[in-house]
């Protein structure tokens, strides 16, 4: 027999019973039922109950051992009684009756607790990671997550794709966060850095003549953390084809997505078809490039309606300014003034003046409508409101007005209370989209210039003539680019774009953003030089799979998915990171530290 085990805790069922079995693993708990121990032996399958009574040669043992201490078990398999069947247990229709228990490695008091799902401080938790590890569920994420990742590299296999691995030193390039620079001993004073992606080696790649790649690729980026965004590493599907225009990567993409979801929802429908919503419209409908399409609500302008109106507040605004408008967010289900005036206390904790509402209710045979709006903008214009929305008695509206691009964000909030605090939402489904049409340019109000709104390689729209016959910032503003991004339940979870693979329309592309030629080839070099040379029309996309693991297996928190992460002060508590370089060190790399100045 097997020094350590027969079985794992997760394999012995009715059909072993009268064998004689070997079990290692961590003591999960221990019981004591009148004199009889029973223990709960468990690893990394799962969990199988072994029982001790004075009788047992093992029962000295078996007294001593305590909550996560690992030991090897020696016994004879034996069917449960009837009454005793656990059939939340694989395992629970036998127990192992101990003969022989040796003790492998005793556990101090636990920091952390393991047994159980508690809520405990974070830092304490990620300080004795190798612990919280042990926990049910966070164990089993982190199985899950290596299973989708195999999922995805089956998927793309069968998609055609080959994978190949890119560089982790690299130079430093402007992906849209800080680099994490890493100095070189062999050349003083300069850097290496690490990968925001491996966007340019993908597109060196097609050049290459490689056509259809893709990685399971680390990525750095040295930013602050929030609960959808890890600070330091994350990783993502990345992938690159050529000789495709956008529509061939959406169709490819959209069933390894959908397939990856449906493998892990756990029944929970998925989206079949991937609606595709321009960025302009996603902001108008949703108020957000990311939506939550699981939430019905769509906004809609309603400025025609409080133009010249009673509402002097809207109305004056409305005469003021032409691009002022009024949007309305439709609340089904919502009308209550109790509700309202929650929706309006609300928006004056997001620091906004209030939200004006209309809610409806039936009076004899007529739906009215009823707040301070209502009444200020008459009961004509009131049920328009109500009929271009489809509301009926007993839901209510939200409005905000303004310059949109001042109010978009707030407004998609609202949405999303109203979808949440009504129950709109469907929570037990997958609703999956594409993003398409975003802008190629943003205006930068620090530095009072144009600037790329998303990935600097992109292809605008129209090419080098549409950057040559835009008309000054705000015909370089209304360009479009060919990039998408894949959302689920409110999330973006990829990310791509038709690459610029045109020398001359890279150059125009960045000097529309300050960058000359010269930094465009001293910046990106390699690029710039391999377009040169003939190179395939190309792109590809990014997705992220820390935030689709994160999806599928319902956590609210990276960290949940991640076996090793750093805290929100971007610290690695485990390993004691970031830590001081000592001296030596420094000197070698021909560094020193400057003390911080103090505020």
């Amino acid at each position: 027999m097997h020094r350590y085990r027969s079985h794992t805790c997760a394999a012995l069922n009715k059909s072993a019973v009268g064998e004689t079995a070997r079990l290692s693993g961590w003591v999960h708990r221990v019981r004591d039922h009148g004199g009889v121990l029973f223990i709960d032996l468990r690893d990394h399958y799962g969990m199988t109950q072994v029982v001790a009574d004075p009788d047992s040669a093992a029962f000295a043992a078996a007294e001593k051992v305590r909550g996560e201490w690992v030991i090897r078990v020696d016994g004879k398999v034996r069917a449960r009684t009837e009454e005793t069947v656990n059939s939340n247990m694989a395992t629970g229709e036998i127990e192992l009756y101990a003969e022989e228990i040796e003790i492998l490695s005793a556990s101090k008091e636990l920091p952390v607790p393991v047994f159980g799902e508690p809520d405990y401080p974070e830092d304490l938790r990620l300080k004795y990671r190798f612990l919280d590890l042990r926990r049910e569920t966070l164990h089993a994420n982190i199985v899950k997550r290596t299973q989708i990742i195999a999922e995805m590299r089956k998927a793309m296999g069968e998609s055609g794709f080959t994978e190949y691995s890119t560089p982790i030193l690299t130079a430093s390039s402007p992906e849209g966060a800080r680099d994490f620079l890493v100095p070189s001993r062999i050349h003083p004073g300069n850097f290496y850095a690490l990968p925001q992606a491996p966007q340019q080696y993908k597109q060196l790649l097609m050049a290459s003549g490689f056509d259809r790649y893709f990685q399971i690729a680390p990525c750095f980026r040295d930013e602050d953390p929030r609960a959808d965004r890890l600070p330091g590493e994350f990783y993502q599907l990345d992938l690159e084809m050529s000789f495709v225009e956008q529509e061939d990567i959406l169709t490819t993409m959209e069933p390894v997505i959908r397939d990856v979801f449906k493998a892990f929802a756990k029944g929970k429908p998925v989206t079949e078809d991937f609606p595709r919503i321009p960025y302009d419209v996603a902001l108008r409908k949703y108020g957000s490039d990311k939506p939550d399409l699981r939430n019905p609500i769509e906004m809609e302008a309603v400025t025609e309606h409080f133009a010249g109106s009673g509402f002097k507040v809207f109305a004056n605004m409305i005469a003021k300014d032409e691009k002022v408008e009024v949007w309305a967010i439709p609340a089904k289900t919502g009308g209550s003034r109790a509700f309202c005036d929650r929706m309006n206390s609300w928006a004056q904790s997001q620091g906004q003046p209030g939200l004006g509402y209309i809610f409806w209710r039936k009076e004899g045979e007529e739906i009215t409508g009823a707040g301070p709006l209502a009444k200020n903008i008459g009961p004509e214009r009131t049920d328009a409101v109500r009929q271009q929305l489809g509301l009926e008695e007993g839901d209510a509206c939200f409005f905000v007005a303004g310059f949109p691009d001042q109010f978009v964000k707030f407004a998609g909030e609202a949405r999303t209370r109203v979808g949440d605090e009504l129950e709109l939402t469907d929570k037990e489904r997958f609703a999956l989209c594409w993003i398409v049409d975003f802008p190629f340019y943003e205006w930068n109000e620090d530095d009072k210039r144009i600037d790329f709104a998303h990935n600097p390689f992109s292809m605008p729209q129209g090419g080098l003539e549409a950057l040559k016959s835009a008309d000054g910032d705000e015909g370089l503003l209304a360009l479009k680019a060919f990039q998408y991004d894949m959302v689920c339940n409110g999330f973006e979870i990829a990310s791509g774009g038709i690459r610029n693979h045109s020398p001359e329309t890279m150059i125009a592309a960045f000097g529309h953003a300050g960058l000359g030629a010269e930094v465009v080839e001293e910046r990106f070099g390699g690029l710039y030089r391999a377009f040169q040379y003939g190179v395939p029309p190309h792109g590809g996309m990014a997705a992220g799979i820390d935030r689709i693991v994160m999806l599928l297996v319902g956590a609210k928190n990276l960290r949940e998915v991640t076996l090793f992460p750093m805290n929100q002060q971007a610290q690695d508590l485990l390993m004691s990171a970031p830590a001081e370089a000592s001296p030596a060190q420094l000197r070698e790399l021909g560094l020193r530290i400057l003390p911080q100045k103090k505020d």
